[in-house]
């Protein structure tokens, strides 16, 4: 396979990686099917909040690192 000039045999190259997304309540991933939900800080508006299924449905609270603001 030749790219730019140069030949690789190896598979795909990754051009970017990414850090999945972790619930700010339980620190668990954030999976892609999931019914998951980000939002900024209410307060703040600054810090990216995300919350998994579970802790939205049952109402855990999670803090913004960066204003302290606590919410449902």
């Amino acid at each position: 396979m030749e790219l730019g000039g140069r030949t690789s045999s190896k598979g795909p190259v990754v051009v970017e990686s990414s850090t999945p997304p972790v619930c700010s309540s339980c620190g668990k991933l954030v999976s892609p099917f999931e019914k998951g939900i980000r939002f900024l800080c209410p307060n703040c508006g600054s810090v990216t909040i995300w919350r998994c299924r579970m802790c939205r449905e049952f109402n855990v609270k999670y803090v913004c690192p960066k204003c302290g603001f606590e919410g449902p």
